[in-house]
């Protein structure tokens, strides 16, 4: 992630996300950069709009964010204290999800 991460930071600071860019930026922040895995960071992007990337999955994760708050409300207290369960469940495994993001 800490190659994303620095691909994006470059980006977003206007300069040009290239090999010794993302090599500098990645000691800046204290990771050893291996230099196969920032060639192919930089190959993969070459060509790639990373505005337009963004605003893609910008709009692909509104609707799933949005989405539970459009469920209709339960009646009922046995409903609720359901509803409440299962959302914990869902909350436990959405922070289990992002912990894989960063580890």
């Amino acid at each position: 992630m800490e190659y994303i991460y620095a691909a994006m930071l470059i980006h977003k600071a206007g300069g040009k996300v290239d090999e010794a860019t993302v090599t500098k930026v990645l000691q800046a922040a204290n990771v050893k950069a291996d230099p196969a895995r920032v060639k192919a960071l930089v190959a993969a992007l070459e060509g790639v709009n990373i505005d337009e990337a963004v605003k893609k999955a910008a709009v692909v994760a509104a609707p799933a964010a949005a989405a539970p708050a459009a469920a209709p409300q339960a009646s009922g207290k046995k409903e609720e204290k359901k509803s409440a369960a299962e959302e914990k469940k869902t909350e436990e495994a959405a922070a289990a999800g992002l912990g894989a993001l960063f580890g």
